[in-house]
C-alpha cells in the first residue's frame, strides 16, 4: 500500500526505529482520520461582507499577524541572550539596533511562510483565520511588506551591528522561508532544519558585539574548568553552546505542540513526525530534552560563559523538563503532550535568564576579587599578588 503523508495513526511500533523508517512505512489512508476533508462554502455569495477599509489601526494588527509577533519576540529575546553573555563591551545603541534588525528579519521570514502556505492553511480551521487565507490582504501587499522587513532588517544589522550579523539574519530567513517551509511538504527533516533557524539567532547576538563564531589568533578556543574564573575574553565555545541549547530545546518544545495539532497536519497533508510515527515523534523529544542536562551542567561551564555551580541551579528546570518529555514517550496522547510543551514555555527563559544572572554575579566576583588581591598601607594600597 502506497503511504499517504495525510495519515494521522500511529505507525506499528516494531516497524519504526528511526526517523527515516517513519518516513518510508506504509500508514493507514486518509478515510481513517475523523476529521472531516474541507469542502466548498455553503453560504452564498451574497451573504460574504466586504472586507472594511484598511485603517492605521487594522494595517497594523494585520501586520502583527503576518509576522507572528509573539514568535518574532522570542527570535529577538534569544538573539539578545548571545549579546548579554559576550565580555565585549555592550551598547544601549547595539542592543536596539540588534533588537529591531532580528525582529524585523523574523517577521520577514513569517510573511513568506505565510504567503506559501496559503493553500494549505486554507485546508484546516486551525489557519484558515490568517491574514492571507481569509482574504483580508492581498499576496502582493503581503510580499511587499515582507519585502520591506527584509530590506530594512538587513540595513539595520548590517550598519547598526556589523556586516556578519546582517549575514546570520538575512542567512536564517532563506533558510526558514526557502528551504524549512517547501521541505514540511515531504520531509520530516523539516523540524531539523526548523531548529537550526532557532539556533541561530543567540549567534547573532554574539556576533554584534564582535565574538568570533570560530577559533582565531585573538579568540581562541578555551576550556574553563571549576577553578577556572569566567571568562574575560571572547570563547567561540561559548556562541556554540548557545546553538546547542536552542537546537536541543525546540525539539520537546515543537514535537509536544506537533502532537497536539496533528490531526491538523494530516489533514493538511504536512508528513510531520507526530503524525507518520507518534511514538517516535516524543522518543526525539525525550532524547533532546536529556541533551540539554549536559549541555547546561558541563558545557556551559566549560565556555566559561557560566560558573560551575550553573549546573546546580538549573538542576530543577531540567529534571522537570526531562520527567515531562519521559511521560510523554511513555503515554503518547494528549495529556502528556500538553504539559511537555507548556514545561517547554517556561523552561527556555528561565535557563537563559539564569545564564545572564551567573554571567553578572561571577562577574562581580572577580572584580571584588581584584580589588581585594590588595591592602592599604600608610594610605596607598599595595599589591600583595
Amino acid at each position: 500500500m502506497s503511504r499517504p503523508f495525510f495519515s494521522a495513526h500511529t505507525a506499528p511500533r516494531e516497524r519504526v526505529s528511526t526517523v527515516y523508517g517513519a518516513a518510508t512505512i506504509d500508514a493507514p489512508p486518509f478515510p481513517d482520520l475523523d476529521l472531516p476533508a474541507p469542502g466548498p462554502p455553503s453560504a452564498t455569495l451574497e451573504s460574504y461582507k466586504p472586507n472594511p477599509p484598511l485603517t492605521l489601526r487594522r494595517r497594523i494588527g494585520l501586520y502583527s499577524q503576518l509576522s507572528k509577533r509573539n514568535l518574532s519576540i522570542l527570535m529577538t529575546l534569544t538573539a539578545t541572550t548571545g549579546l548579554a553573555l559576550s565580555p565585549l563591551p555592550l551598547s544601549v545603541p547595539l542592543l536596539l539596533n540588534l533588537s529591531v534588525g532580528t525582529f524585523l528579519v523574523s517577521a520577514a521570514a513569517n510573511t513568506f511562510n505565510q504567503i506559501l502556505e496559503a493553500p494549505l492553511d486554507a485546508q484546516t480551521p486551525r489557519t484558515r483565520v490568517r491574514p492571507l487565507v481569509a482574504r483580508r490582504i492581498s499576496p502582493f501587499h503581503a510580499a511587499v511588506f515582507g519585502a520591506v522587513c527584509t530590506l530594512l532588517g538587513g540595513l539595520v544589522l548590517w550598519h547598526g551591528c556589523n556586516p556578519t550579523t546582517a549575514a546570520l539574519g538575512l542567512g536564517n530567513l532563506v533558510l526558514y522561508a526557502a528551504i524549512y517551509t517547501p521541505m514540511k511538504r515531504f520531509s520530516v527533516s523539516n523540524t531539523w532544519i526548523g531548529a537550526v533557524v532557532g539556533g541561530i539567532t543567540p549567534l547573532m547576538g554574539w556576533t554584534a558585539t564582535g565574538g568570533s563564531l570560530w577559533p582565531t589568533s585573538s579568540q581562541p578556543l578555551q576550556i574553563h574548568y571549576p577553578s577556572s574564573p569566567l571568562s574575560t575574553s571572547p570563547n567561540p565555545l561559548v556562541p556554540a553552546t548557545l546553538f546547542a541549547l536552542l537546537f536541543s530545546w525546540q525539539f520537546p518544545h515543537f514535537n509536544a505542540l506537533s502532537h497536539l495539532i496533528r490531526p491538523y497536519y494530516a489533514l493538511s497533508g504536512y508528513p510531520m513526525l507526530s503524525v507518520l510515527s507518534p511514538r517516535l515523534n516524543a522518543l526525539v523529544s525525550l532524547r533532546h530534552a536529556v541533551l540539554l542536562v549536559p549541555f547546561t551542567a558541563v558545557l556551559a561551564p566549560a565556555s566559561g560563559a557560566v560558573d560551575w555551580s550553573f549546573g546546580l541551579t538549573t538542576l530543577i528546570p531540567n529534571v522537570l523538563f526531562v520527567k515531562s518529555a519521559w511521560a510523554f514517550y511513555k503515554d503518547v496522547g494528549e495529556k502528556t503532550a500538553k504539559k511537555c510543551f507548556f514545561v517547554s514555555l517556561w523552561y527556555l527563559p528561565v535557563v537563559m535568564g539564569l545564564m545572564v544572572v551567573h554571567k553578572g554575579v561571577g562577574g562581580w566576583l572577580a572584580r571584588r576579587k581584584e580589588e581585594g588581591e590588595g591592602e592599604v598601607v600608610g594610605g596607598k594600597k599595595v599589591d600583595l599578588r
